[in-house]
């Protein structure tokens, strides 16, 4: 493999984007920090299978990405495993699929064949995909969200109702994040619901039992009494079945 670009902030120096181009053109990183978008901690093993490569070709990889402050790794017991670094980083991923997606013209069908992943997924730590995009409209035709100077904000009202559904949105507020915030869909090509407020959604749905993980992919399964709960808790008129 040629030599490739570390990333070593200067402050010195203007930001080179080059080098994060770079490290994230390689189709066995890309295919890895896609995996990681799911949320979960990873092992060397695991994302070698995910990017179809040498657990060998992995750890290399793997520490041109941490060395790059993209992948963050944590050691647990025997086991090492790698996560995002922050959420910025995983926003920055969804914009490239976005954008990924619009350059492929000869695609009729916009983000992943899969209909399960088109369907309900997890973008980092918050709900996407078909069911995702139904929520935020539900939410904002019913005034819980407004949209206003291009902000997502949270009506008196809104609050109102997600403390009585146990969100704590004074606490939320707490957090160094914004409460609500739109984070475009790459197979919808509309928004969903992100922030603090979008984190607390998909938690106390999956807690609830109305949906689970999928163990090896981001795809959210929702149970069909668990869909049925989410439309009558946030009034959804439009979410598919």
């Amino acid at each position: 493999m040629p030599n490739e670009p570390h990333f070593s902030p200067d402050p010195n120096q203007a930001p080179d984007i080059t080098k994060v181009a770079a490290l994230i053109g390689d189709a066995a990183r890309a295919n890895m920090l896609i995996a990681l978008l799911g949320g979960k901690a990873l092992t060397a093993t695991e994302l070698a299978a995910e990017a179809d490569i040498t657990a060998a070709t992995a750890s290399s990889h793997l520490k041109k990405l941490t060395d790059a402050h993209l992948v963050i790794a944590q050691k647990q017991g025997r086991h090492k495993y790698f996560q995002l670094r922050s959420r910025v980083i995983a926003e920055f991923l969804e914009t490239l699929l976005n954008v990924s997606a619009t350059m492929e013209h000869s695609r009729t069908l916009t983000g992943p064949k899969d209909p399960a992943l088109r369907h309900a997924r997890i973008c980092y730590d918050h709900l996407a995909g078909e069911v995702g995009v139904s929520l935020l409209d539900a939410l904002k035709s019913s005034a819980v969200l407004i949209e206003q100077d291009q902000q997502l904000l949270l009506t008196s009202s809104g609050r109102d109702l997600f403390n009585s559904l146990g969100a704590d949105v004074g606490n939320l507020e707490k957090l160094r994040r914004p409460v609500c915030k739109n984070c475009l869909d790459w197979s919808e090509r509309r928004h969903h619901l992100a922030g603090s407020l979008g984190q607390w959604v998909l938690r106390d749905i999956l807690n609830r039992g109305w949906a689970r993980k999928d163990l090896d992919s981001r795809v959210i399964r929702f149970t069909p009494g668990g869909l049925q709960a989410l439309r009558k808790r946030y009034a959804l008129t439009d979410l598919p079945a």
